[in-house]
């Protein structure tokens, strides 16, 4: 398995997950929740987003030969998905709402769906039809324990980048990701035509 470690694969898996999680972007989600009295656990949250993602990295596989769907068509749907993402962090709108019921922050709507949502789960699988699995997991694994500190320095964050840093930041991986959905999209729709 690591004789597949490619950084150039490595450093991209990290960077496509590092937009989707969009951590920065969700600074000042967190410290909504904080100012509601809604605590936010940094290690809790890691950790159980990282399992979350884990197991759908590894079991996602199986749920789609369960419902009879190839990894190429997942990734043109992930394509799909992930560009409405980045329409909502260039464009500032909202197309995915979460109206769930339960109230307590660090599972929800941290973990799950801001963290671990269907935008990482799909950039996961999408990943998978491009890359080895050990670059998207080293990918994976870096970008909890940046999550895991950004959680933990949050209003030292917001100090330091302002209102407006954490936009630029937000457009700017928001163009990123664009960039990515457009490659999922065109080169899985030439497979799967081809």
């Amino acid at each position: 398995m690591f004789s597949e470690f490619n950084i150039q694969e490595f450093l991209s898996a990290f960077i496509v997950l590092f937009a989707i999680i969009d951590i920065i972007g969700s600074v000042p989600i967190i410290i909504n929740l904080q100012q509601r009295d809604r605590s936010v656990n940094a290690l809790k949250a890691s950790v159980l987003s990282f399992v979350l993602m884990l197991v759908f990295f590894l079991a996602g596989d199986l749920l789609l030969k369960l419902f009879h769907v190839d990894i190429n068509s997942f990734a043109l749907a992930g394509g799909i998905i992930i560009f409405a993402i980045a329409l909502e962090m260039i464009l500032d709108i909202e197309i995915f709402k979460n109206n769930g019921p339960i109230k307590e922050a660090t599972l929800v709507p941290l973990v799950f769906p801001l963290l671990a949502g269907p935008g990482a789960f799909t950039t996961l699988l999408s990943l998978k039809a491009e890359f080895a699995s050990i670059n998207i997991l080293l990918g994976l694994t870096a970008n909890m324990i940046w999550v895991y500190i950004v959680l933990k320095i949050t209003h030292k964050i917001q100090r330091i980048l302002g209102e407006s840093g954490i936009f630029i930041i937000r457009k700017f991986f928001g163009v990123i990701l664009l960039a990515i959905s457009v490659k999922l999209i065109t080169s899985n729709i030439s497979i799967l035509i081809g």
